[in-house]
């Protein structure tokens, strides 16, 4: 057993203790004897043999000779690990045809560690993907099923197997499941297939459905995924030539407030994915999937989905937001170019306007990606698209954020140190590399770690992960950890301004407090203070206000840089008075020039 120890307490965390071996699994054999490992060795042969093996040699016509000892054997962690490998192992044995006796003695394997109250016990299995392997395992085994004119069922109490033959003369096919969810429950599932579906399939065709009340929460137990399954599992093989079954599942939780996502289930990913199923319908008891079975996606379920506040007003926010964002931003980098070389003659202000400059890019390189991101989140998105948006959207923000520090340490640089030590190519060089190079890192580093493991984006969207990898804190942390140091930087600017208006008269305190408003309203949206109002979203998740502040100084944040870091800037305003005044200057030359010449066309220069 391995213990963890969190809050000054114990925590079990897996256990793979067990009372089934290679020797008592079966009946007692005296021409064997047990070695350590879960092995025999026959004494004639000396050769080594898994509990497979034997199981093929002494019963392989009905697999029953180790029935009976697993049906005794309690539910623990190491006895359910045992029997998952013995069960995949049995789907991996070369078998031409499987018949309804071994069908049956593989469901009783399997029944008895899908039990409801062996639950609990999945998630203590050092082998974390162990309930993925039993689904695989069961599946694989199923697809060896030979069904004959008459079909079959097999009914456990936690797996139900129906074998039928498919004709194109049938009116249509219906697998109907009832099962028992716990100790109380019970509800049902129906795998269907249309006439029109039928047309398509080769006669006489075999299909196999089978349901799990269980594994949803067995998978959801031992993948430690926050994805609550609230139906059956349906597992079907079908000819290839079926490409859209309907799948009707009644909900097991019929809470009004949750809606059901249907998804189906990766087996070489080990995930639920929505993109190979569509809701057609749903009411407060059940939901109408269409789904797409293929070798990958056999398993299918509803999903409960989890609470999100979802409200037009934010939708209309974030996107109106989002396009005068764009706008402004643009406006603000033109208006930079044009006034560039009158505002950036000294080094504070040069490296000053590089910082706003590289902040309004980096802005609007990430609401571009936000709006591509965006349109490929949902059902039907491709992968390796969503993978690439998501790092664009991450590298992004994440520059935002940081040249967002890095004009916050030339604040402090400024205030605390004298400011021309260092060479302005150092400043420069140091700027950059904290704009951009530690943005690129981290997301780099994220995706490296966490997409082999497809643990990269989220079910839903094209963002990063959070409940299989927590993802989401490459962003959180470091965003959160800058706003910090803004809220400093902001701090020092006003005790600094303060200090000047101590001793002076009412008249000089009110102006040093409107110069302590002008710049903190020129700092919060440039130094993303409007970002401490997530931690509010996340604290009350629930409180629309709070969403709706939040959408607002974020979506227009582009907005409040062309206001108050250009627009409001004195020096931007001058610059740009003379160089419309200088353009108004050039054009009355330009007139008198012309009609001049109008006026004498022969006349040379003097």
């Amino acid at each position: 057993m391995g213990f963890l120890c969190r809050q000054k307490k114990w925590h079990k965390v897996t256990e793979s203790c067990r009372t089934l071996t290679a020797f008592n699994i079966f009946e007692a054999d005296s021409n064997s004897v047990q070695t350590f490992g879960g092995s025999k060795i026959n004494e004639y042969t000396n050769k080594p043999e898994t509990i497979t093996d034997l199981l093929m040699e002494k019963c392989p016509q009905n697999l029953s000779c180790v029935i009976r000892n697993i049906q005794k054997s309690p539910r623990i962690p190491g006895n359910i690990a045992l029997i998952v490998q013995l069960l995949h192992n049995i789907s991996t044995v070369p078998m031409t045809d499987v018949d309804e006796t071994k069908m049956k003695s593989y469901s009783i394997m399997a029944n008895h560690i899908l039990n409801s109250k062996s639950i609990s016990n999945w998630t203590f299995i050092p082998e974390r993907n162990s309930s993925c392997v039993l689904l695989h395992s069961v599946n694989s085994f199923a697809r060896k099923l030979f069904v004959n004119k008459h079909p079959i069922e097999i009914a456990d109490i936690f797996i139900h197997t129906v074998g039928t033959i498919l004709s194109r003369d049938n009116a249509g096919k219906n697998f109907t499941f009832s099962m028992r969810v716990n100790d109380t429950r019970e509800v049902t599932g129906k795998v269907s297939i249309s006439r029109e579906e039928l047309q398509e399939v080769p006669s006489p065709s075999r299909a196999v459905s089978i349901a799990f009340p269980t594994l949803g929460a067995i998978l959801e137990a031992s993948v430690l995924e926050s994805i609550t399954v609230n139906g059956l599992v349906l597992s079907v093989i079908l000819p290839k030539e079926l490409e859209r079954i309907s799948l009707i599942f009644e909900k097991i939780s019929k809470s009004e407030d949750r809606r059901a996502q249907c998804a189906g289930w990766h087996s070489v990913e080990s995930r639920w994915d929505h993109r190979v199923c569509q809701k057609i319908q749903e009411n407060s008891q059940q939901v109408v999937c269409k789904c797409s079975p293929s070798k990958t996606f056999t398993s299918f379920s509803i999903l409960m989905a989890p609470h999100v506040l979802q409200s037009p007003i934010l939708i209309y926010i974030t996107y109106i937001g989002l396009g005068v964002s764009i706008c402004s931003l643009i406006l603000c980098l033109s208006i930079e170019a044009l006034v560039w070389g009158q505002v950036t003659k000294t080094e504070i202000s040069y490296l000053r306007h590089v910082c706003i400059a590289n902040i309004a890019t980096t802005l609007l390189m990430a609401d571009v990606w936000f709006i591509v991101a965006s349109f490929l989140s949902g059902p039907t998105r491709h992968h390796s698209a969503c993978v690439a948006a998501t790092f664009f959207v991450h590298f992004s923000y994440l520059s935002v954020f940081f040249w967002m520090l890095a004009k916050a340490l030339l604040i402090l640089y400024g205030i605390l140190i004298v400011f021309h030590t260092l060479p302005k190519s150092v400043l420069v060089a140091a700027l950059f590399a904290v704009g951009y190079g530690c943005p690129l890192l981290i997301a780099s580093i994220t995706v490296a770690a966490t997409e082999p493991g497809k643990g990269y984006l989220r079910p839903e969207a094209c963002w990063l992960n959070w409940d299989m990898t927590k993802a989401l804190l490459a962003f959180v942390v470091p965003a959160l950890a800058i706003v910090v140091v803004n809220l400093v930087t902001v701090t020092l600017v006003i005790v600094k301004t303060r200090r000047a208006a101590i001793g002076s008269s009412m008249f000089q305190e009110v102006r040093a407090i409107v110069r302590i408003s002008k710049n903190i309203a020129i700092l919060t949206p440039l130094l993303g203070l409007t970002w401490g109002f997530g931690i509010a979203t996340v604290l009350n998740d629930s409180s629309l206000a709070f969403h709706i502040i939040f959408s607002l100084l974020n979506a227009f944040q582009g907005f409040f840089i062309l206001v108050f870091g250009t627009i409001l800037d004195p020096k931007i305003r001058d610059a740009l008075k003379d160089r419309i005044n200088s353009a108004q200057w050039i054009s009355r030359i330009s007139e008198n020039v012309s009609s001049d010449f109008s006026r004498h066309p022969t006349k040379g220069p003097s």
